[in-house]
């Protein structure tokens, strides 16, 4: 494939840069007193922004690091405004333009149309073609995914498909920018302070507490993306672009699908699967990356976990049921947004949107008595009078 050249230029337009705010950076930030300070000095961010390129002066700012609990600790790095922008802008314009062509059908994570839920319908198709004979299931974990990324090796990616110099400059500065010193320093600042927290409060299992906080990992030198970047989603899905074509195309697994760090095969035959995991070990080895100890082979009869949902086979049929982790998430979130419409902190109608998100992920499984039970316990029914909101008591019954 011929590399693209003089690419720089298409991002030095400023209705681009207004688009990408407009319609990705403005819905996905939570931090709406942020979005409020820079609406405030609209005009002037967005020609500060296409100064900045224009000028070929940007460097990434720094990153604001804090833990979210879903239901494990997750580290995650937060961009100011204007470098979510650059890095939607960059991502949009040039990574997925250039990337996604090469990628396979069954990678499936921040891709249009080719979603979690793209991924759900396919492992659902693939159940339902297999599922009148014996099979197994190989379902691999990647150790730390995000973390053990290699620099060098992204940088080698990058330039296979882009020639253009001051495109890979700005792609350089982000892959480098987990390198610089302060990144560790205040993620073990945010460690000690949950630990902190946690030794001045009533918790009963504060050892374990304190371990899964331990044990979040650090970056080394060289290796592992921001996560919460839209540039670290779309290398991380291109990182093994190589492997997914290996699976495919040399292996010949029919009935394949890669969400970021987890991948499942399903084939007939339990000795070829012990192969082909010999080969994906070889080909992880190449890209400094290795299994973790979920990596397993499971037989048809055996209930197996992936993209939020449990699997399993059961009377010729494919039965697909919520996680544990999944079930928890969505009963917490219901309740904490009906006390924040109650407390009129969010509107009713952030409340629906984020509730129909929830039960359109989960109607794709066996949930009827889940969601009916959720709601009744937890959503109070709501009636909107002008702008005030009256809470009736009722019941609710809710059909999938």
């Amino acid at each position: 494939m011929k590399r693209k050249n003089n690419l720089y230029n298409q991002i030095i337009d400023i209705q681009k840069i207004q688009k990408v705010y407009d319609h990705r950076v403005r819905i996905n930030t939570k931090n709406k007193k942020k979005l409020e300070k820079f609406d405030n000095y609209y005009v002037s961010n967005m020609i500060y922004i296409k100064t900045l390129l224009e000028r070929r002066e940007y460097v990434p700012g720094r990153y604001n690091v804090f833990l979210i609990k879903e239901p494990k600790l997750r580290l995650i790095m937060s961009q100011n405004i204007i470098d979510k922008i650059i890095n939607h802008v960059v991502s949009e314009y040039f990574m997925i333009n250039v990337f996604d062509k090469s990628l396979i059908d069954q990678n499936i994570a921040t891709r249009k149309g080719k979603g979690t839920h793209y991924g759900i319908q396919l492992l659902k198709k693939y159940l339902n073609e297999v599922k009148n004979k014996p099979f197994y299931v190989l379902k691999f974990d990647i150790s730390k995914y995000f973390f053990n990324l290699d620099h060098d090796i992204i940088k080698k990616l990058v330039r296979t498909k882009i020639k253009d110099k001051e495109v890979i400059n700005i792609f350089d500065l982000i892959i480098d920018s987990t390198n610089e010193e302060y990144v560790n320093k205040t993620i073990q600042k945010v460690k000690q302070h949950e630990i902190n927290k946690i030794l001045n409060s009533k918790a009963q299992d504060k050892e374990k507490l304190i371990e899964e906080i331990n044990s979040l990992p650090e970056y080394k030198k060289g290796k592992g993306l921001p996560i919460g970047n839209m540039s670290s989603q779309v290398f991380a899905i291109t990182y093994l672009n190589e492997l997914d074509h290996y699976i495919k195309e040399k292996l010949k697994i029919k009935y394949y699908i890669r969400y970021m760090d987890d991948g499942i095969l399903i084939h007939e035959d339990k000795k070829y699967l012990e192969y082909c995991l010999q080969e994906i070990e070889k080909i992880l080895d190449k890209y400094k990356l290795e299994l973790n100890k979920k990596t397993r082979i499971y037989n048809h009869k055996e209930p197996f976990e992936f993209l939020g949902f449990k699997y399993m086979i059961k009377n010729n049929k494919v039965i697909m049921k919520v996680k544990n982790q999944t079930k928890k998430r969505f009963k917490r979130k219901i309740k904490k947004l009906n006390s924040l419409v109650e407390q009129n902190v969010i509107p009713y109608e952030k409340f629906l949107q984020v509730k129909g998100s929830y039960l359109g992920h989960l109607s794709y499984g066996h949930t009827k008595k889940l969601v009916a039970n959720t709601l009744n316990k937890y959503e109070k029914k709501y009636d909107l009078i002008g702008s005030e909101v009256m809470i009736i008591d009722k019941k609710i019954m809710y059909k999938t």
